[in-house]
């Protein structure tokens, strides 16, 4: 909306409904910055579900969750940007028809607008209501989880992906008994291949942890988790990290596309089916054609990088030109090591290991047809960010020197 046009709609004595972003977590906050980052100068409204000044999300598995920080609320002056925050507000449903979006508190009116919900972490069945089960998304999340990690409770973590063994650190560092419980045969067996997780597995004894994989949690108590095969695990407290499904539930009937994973369909521009209406974040899926195919990235990284695409377009009264295409990339922190991935590797035909995972820093690269495709790098930040660069070049590489820990990266070209 121009200068101009907000002035005749203000004369006409209908207030300008601008942009409307639902989510104030970092893809939505993103997206409100990047507006005025590019020019928008009509109102922008940012909606958000929970009560807190909107924050970053990794510190709670780390910082906040030890106490070692008290927030990490956004260093964001939403009222010198002229964003008009609020906060405290649940987004119950969308009627494109009527460009409003329905809250508790009433309709919210919209003239363009941005779906940034995020994930909602899964939670384990028949566990809901129990004592001392928990999940680690949300500030108030790790404020109740701290006073359990303070006394050096007894813990059980549900789930070996990435937030399970961030939380595992986080527990062994505070002091805690740790089992970890999976139901697969490995850690991060849906992120990973089984040769390039099974020794990211020994981390676990090696800090402490009790890794108990294959096997499946019948039932939680007050006090215990019963696993499937009669074994009884003591828990002064339960925390759950078995995966997230995209916060979509509430466009139910608005006919905005949903995949089959529960992620909003958005094209290249991060436009959804609905006119007007954009998705990013861990909220949508996206087509690469970087990778041919159609990704969900649940990572920090995807919902910084994502919001300058939207505002581009918005500002460009939806005809812009830049297309969301990135190398998904993100960390982890865990057991003492530097974990770092960037690309795709659901396409590769080739494994290529540089150094051995015996070592304290090693990485592997997944080439196809030559080319570098993803990067996974532990406590070797410098194969990262080469790496990287790598593959947004799509440049050949010489598989022989890519697997030559001696060799930088950005030296192995084909």
């Amino acid at each position: 909306m121009s200068e101009q046009t907000e002035q005749q709609t203000q004369q006409a004595g209908t207030p300008p409904r601008g942009v409307v972003i639902v989510g104030a977590g970092m893809a939505g906050v993103q997206t409100a910055v990047a507006l005025r980052e590019q020019g928008w100068t009509g109102p922008v409204t940012l909606l958000g579900a929970e009560p807190h000044q909107p924050y970053d999300r990794p510190p709670l598995s780390k910082a906040v969750l030890l106490g070692k920080a008290e927030d990490s609320a956004f260093d964001v002056d939403f009222e010198e940007l002229r964003i008009e925050l609020r906060l405290g507000v649940e987004v119950t449903g969308l009627r494109p028809a009527d460009r409003e979006v329905d809250t508790e508190a009433g309709p919210v009116p919209y003239e363009v607008l941005a779906l940034a919900t995020g994930a909602l972490p899964l939670t384990l069945p028949g566990a809901e209501g129990v004592p001392g089960v928990h999940l680690l998304r949300t500030l108030d999340d790790a404020a109740r989880l701290r006073p359990v990690l303070a006394a050096g409770s007894a813990v059980v973590v549900v789930g070996a992906g990435w937030i399970g063994a961030e939380f595992a650190t986080a527990a062994r560092e505070a002091g805690c008994a740790v089992t970890v419980v999976e139901a697969a045969d490995r850690v991060l067996a849906g992120a990973l291949p089984a040769e390039v997780a099974e020794p990211m597995g020994r981390w676990y004894a090696q800090a402490g942890a009790e890794l108990l994989t294959g096997a499946r949690v019948a039932s939680v108590e007050a006090g215990r988790v019963l696993l499937a095969d009669g074994r009884a695990l003591p828990a002064g407290a339960v925390v759950v990290g078995i995966g997230a499904r995209p916060a979509t539930g509430w466009l139910a009937g608005s006919g905005v596309e949903l995949g089959a994973d529960g992620a909003v369909v958005a094209d290249e521009r991060l436009r959804t089916s609905v006119p007007g209406v954009y998705a990013v974040g861990d909220c949508a899926s996206f087509p690469s054609g970087r990778y041919g195919s159609r990704l969900l990235v649940h990572h920090w990284d995807n919902a910084l990088q994502g919001p300058r695409v939207v505002a581009a377009d918005i500002v460009a009264g939806g005809s812009g030109e830049q297309v969301y295409d990135p190398v998904p990339y993100f960390w982890s922190e865990q057991f003492g090591r530097f974990v770092q991935y960037a690309g795709h590797h659901g396409a590769a035909d080739a494994l290529v290991w540089r150094g051995s995972a015996a070592d304290d820093t090693w990485s592997v690269c997944w080439l196809r047809d030559g080319r570098l495709v993803a990067v996974l790098a532990v406590g070797r930040p410098r194969d990262l960010a080469q790496g990287r660069r790598l593959i947004e070049s799509g440049v050949a590489v010489d598989p022989a020197k890519v697997a030559d820990p001696g060799v930088a990266l950005k030296s192995a070209l084909g």
